[in-house]
């Protein structure tokens, strides 16, 4: 089994994948249990003075002026994970809680949180046993991290409350962690806190939709060049020399993965033929590259805003190299946030723009020759006339879903925590976003392979034709009277989710974009 190495300078979102949806197994190195050890002794140190020091011997966030004397301590760890463990509604997804573990797991092994050695390895024997505790979709604000869903997880380290096992079944943590022959932890001074105190929730989920997020725009880059083709437009507009005038970086990028994947096409350039009389193709054909380049170099800020809070230690108080213990804003998810709002906007306008193409494959007043919603027998066959529908209430969906949640802020801990980031909210947004781009996608793909195979007596590009052999081969069917559409529709879904038909494109391209 693959192993990634905690140490102290952060991770990569590369492990961050591997560990929450590859079940990597989790290890901390050397350097980062001598870290944890040092950052524990000052830690102990200063919960041995007389003076109050925040999160280590005094209350939190509104109660912060009470100085908590040595023989309550430890309840007041254990009681501020019970406290803040407040979540509501639906189950978050497993491989959401693993990531969400993991990335707090990065940040106490960095050596500025002041966690016991033993506590940071007892979170990767969790990882690594399989047990992942149940965390709810509400909760967190996205200020001082998400606290509701970290502290379900650090609830289930301490042996308590309801987590799901190797094998699916949800039972109590503490017969889990039991059965797995882990010791529950007795949290010390300032560990509760630094348990739940992260944006490690957002984060990972910022991370994993950024992964999910490159596959669709090189897949709507396909079925924009597909559908291109089935309306014999012209791929001139796609010339390199046209993109590097205006040089950012995403359109460059996708006019060449749809330049390449209509090379060698015998349907496209028939402009001036009576059948397809034009000047120019459409906004949505002619402007492909323009729109999901400007989500490409999108999601390239946001790589980079994930790149820097992988590589951060996110907790208040921290334990600084010099011995200090300072209290900070750190944990502020207004960073990510952002950029999570901004990808749920370009994803929304990606949709809109390749239900606006398949519209036009449907429409026999736009589509150059191509029987009326690709039906077979129009007017006893309906053809494709509710698939759109079908995508046409995904893109609605998906411009609701972009409304930004980072521009919302409510008040709370009775004003103490008086501006919040709502990070959490605008990633789970995000998530049903990217369902839905699968989905809007894979309907134009379904609608532009059947349009191009009722293009009788022209061939396709050699890409396009792997394209449409490889999705026929997984289900998605062809030209035809009227059938039960809906196992089509899931076929194509899949075909797009699982790379399947980027696979097929690139066996004739060679690597996309």
């Amino acid at each position: 089994m693959h192993t990634v190495v905690v140490g102290t300078s952060g991770t990569t979102a590369e492990d961050v994948i591997a560990v929450a949806r590859g079940n990597a197994r989790v290890e901390l190195s050397a350097e980062a249990l001598d870290a944890l050890a040092r950052a524990r002794e000052i830690v102990e140190g200063l919960a041995a003075k007389p003076e109050p020091v925040y999160g280590v011997s005094t209350g939190f966030g509104a109660l912060a002026s009470r100085h908590i004397s040595p023989e309550l301590r430890a309840q007041l760890q254990r009681n501020i994970v019970r406290s803040h463990a407040a979540g509501m509604g639906p189950r978050v997804e497993r491989e959401v809680v693993r990531a969400l573990m993991f990335l707090r797991l990065k940040t106490v092994a960095s050596g500025h949180t002041g966690v016991r050695p033993s506590v940071a390895q007892t979170m990767a024997d969790l990882l690594n046993a399989g047990i992942t505790p149940v965390v709810h979709e509400y909760g967190s604000l996205g200020c001082s991290g998400d606290l509701a869903p970290l502290s379900h997880c650090a609830l289930a380290l301490m042996g308590e409350g309801d987590a799901e096992g190797p094998d699916g079944t949800v039972r109590p943590a503490g017969e889990l962690l039991a059965e797995a022959g882990i010791e529950p932890v007795e949290l010390r001074e300032k560990e509760g806190l630094a348990l739940l105190n992260g944006t490690d929730g957002m984060l990972g989920m910022l991370v994993m939709a950024l992964a999910d997020l490159h596959k669709l725009y090189t897949s709507a880059d396909i079925t924009a060049a597909l559908t291109l083709e089935a309306l014999l437009g012209t791929e001139k507009v796609l010339q390199p020399e046209l993109h590097a005038i205006r040089p950012h970086p995403g359109q460059g990028a996708s006019a060449a993965n749809m330049a390449a994947v209509l090379k060698g096409s015998g349907l496209t350039g028939h402009f001036q033929e009576e059948s397809a009389p034009r000047v120019q193709d459409a906004y949505s054909v002619r402007c492909a590259p323009q729109v999901a380049g400007a989500g490409r170099d999108t999601m390239a800020h946001a790589a980079l805003v994930a790149s820097r809070e992988l590589a951060a230690a996110v907790d208040n108080p921290v334990v600084l190299p010099d011995g200090r213990v300072e209290s900070n804003g750190n944990f502020h998810g207004a960073p990510v946030a952002y950029v999570l709002d901004f990808l749920a906007i370009a994803a929304a306008d990606l949709g809109s723009i390749a239900e606006r193409r398949t519209d036009r494959l449907l429409d026999k007043n736009r589509s150059h020759g191509l029987p009326p919603f690709l039906a077979d027998d129009a007017g006893v066959d309906s053809g494709l006339m509710i698939a759109q529908y079908t995508q046409a209430a995904l893109v609605s969906e998906m411009k609701r879903l972009a409304v930004p949640a980072s521009a919302d802020s409510i008040p709370s801990s009775a004003m103490q925590e008086d501006h919040v980031s709502m990070g959490w909210s605008a990633a789970r947004k995000l998530r049903t976003a990217v369902d839905n781009l699968t989905r809007i996608i894979a309907i134009e793909l379904y609608a532009a392979t059947r349009a191009i195979e009722l293009r009788h007596g022209l061939t396709p590009a050699p890409a396009s034709r792997a394209a449409i052999a490889a999705a026929r081969a997984a289900g998605v069917q062809g030209p035809g009277p009227d059938r039960f559409l809906a196992p089509d529709l899931a076929a194509a879904d899949a075909f797009i989710r699982t790379g399947a038909l980027v696979a097929a494109v690139e066996t004739e391209t060679g690597p996309l974009a």
